[in-house]
């Protein structure tokens, strides 16, 4: 087995003139586990709470939230640029920084504007502490084993709901939507901040030269072609019935009469999932080709969204195939952090992956979208077939992303 911390003994990256820094990982598994949890998850389980508290509509809310993933989306192609040339540590320690404010305006907001002020200001914070930044950082400093690295991370990552979603729950039984939300944001700031200003304190190595396979592949070039706008398109339907499902499962449960704690138990239980999922990736990774990898993925998706649409209980059946959602979104992240790489290398890696995260506006939307479409379809069960459907179309999709010179 490749060891990860080899670096910190003198192994250099890919590059060969730099070595690992050695705090970089655990670093980035605990501050993963702690933005996800707070600028995320904590979301769909406050805002009952939120909505019942201020009078504020529930599609305003989820709509402001909604333009923190838009802004991520869009923020994510020159954040793509900087992480190319200037590394990860000033974006990852400014978006903690904005996390932590962000939330702060979020818990103090006396109307609905300040509290949408307060999401975008999240969505720039998350564009500079999710996985973009991180991803790009395990890529460049520990290629070629960056795929190890990376599951490191995701298997970390995918904790954060099962931690903070219940956590989440626990601090609102107890306290108000705002000082749970003055709570979580300082713990985002006493864990990601100095985490992200010390761990990566190490120089940013050259980008490795295309590989042979990889010469005329220049960023724009790829960015124009057929295969990366074909996975794009599949990448961003797929996202969307994803963060769609994630944000709607607990109003989902609640309207099948279940009770916010269980709710939020399902959902954390599916972050365990996630978790479980991305330890089976390499497994899977091995005996298929990319785009076969892609597609299946993407309809095994569309498989547990329907379950989700399907059954009304009994409790244990559901969080089952909420954790069987979890698994399958677990491979879904490694599987998107590796879709550049594993068509057209490392070389433009931030460049290229901020352009599909742009591409994920749409996806950016899913939490408003589903919110205002589970009225006029007949309820969130109608909803999650409609997601389910998404989900068989981004997988057609996804069988046309090879470029002509890689290999199946």
């Amino acid at each position: 087995m490749t060891d990860l911390n080899a670096g910190s003994r003198g192994a250099a990256t890919g590059t060969g003139d730099r070595s690992r820094p050695r705090a970089a990982l655990p670093a980035l598994c605990l501050t993963q586990v702690t933005s996800w949890g707070i600028l995320y998850y904590a979301f769909p389980v406050l805002n009952p709470q939120i909505t019942a508290d201020t009078g504020w509509p529930t599609g305003a809310t989820t709509a402001a939230f909604s333009a923190a993933l838009l802004i991520s989306a869009l923020a994510g192609i020159c954040i793509g640029r900087v992480l190319d040339h200037r590394g990860p540590r000033t974006v990852m320690t400014s978006g903690s920084i904005l996390g932590a404010l962000s939330i702060l305006v979020i818990a103090t907001a006396p109307n609905l504007t300040v509290f949408a002020a307060g999401w975008l200001l999240a969505g720039l914070a998350m564009a500079s502490s999710f996985y973009l930044p991180a991803f790009a950082a395990l890529t460049r400093w520990w290629a070629p084993d960056h795929v190890r690295a990376l599951t490191i991370v995701t298997l970390a990552g995918g904790l954060a709901s099962t931690v903070f979603a219940p956590l989440t729950a626990a601090l609102a039984n107890h306290l108000s939507w705002r000082a749970t939300y003055l709570v979580l944001g300082g713990i985002l700031a006493v864990v990601t901040v100095p985490a992200h200003a010390i761990a990566l304190n190490t120089p940013w190595p050259k980008a490795p030269p295309p590989a042979t396979a990889h010469t005329d592949c220049s960023a724009a070039s790829v960015a124009r072609s057929r295969p990366f706008w074909m996975l794009a398109a599949s990448l961003t339907l797929s996202a969307f019935a994803m963060y769609a499902v994630v944000v709607a499962l607990v109003p989902l449960l609640l309207e099948r009469g279940y009770t916010t704690t269980q709710a939020a138990w399902a959902l954390g239980l599916g972050g365990a999932g996630q978790t479980l999922g991305r330890t089976l990736y390499a497994t899977l990774a091995r005996p298929t080709g990319v785009t076969t990898r892609t597609s299946a993925l993407v309809a095994l998706g569309s498989v547990t969204t329907a379950a989700l649409a399907l059954t009304p209980g009994p409790y244990a059946l559901l969080v089952t195939f909420s954790i069987a959602a979890g698994t399958v979104r677990g491979n879904m992240t490694l599987l998107q952090a590796t879709a550049v790489t594993d068509r057209w290398g490392t070389t433009h890696y931030g460049r290229l992956s901020g352009l599909l995260a742009a591409g994920h506006v749409a996806a950016a939307l899913a939490p408003f979208a589903g919110a205002a479409l589970a009225s006029p379809l007949g309820g969130y069960p109608h909803l999650f077939g409609l997601l389910a459907a998404a989900s068989v179309i981004a997988a057609a999709l996804a069988l046309n992303t090879l470029p002509s010179h890689t290999g199946a």
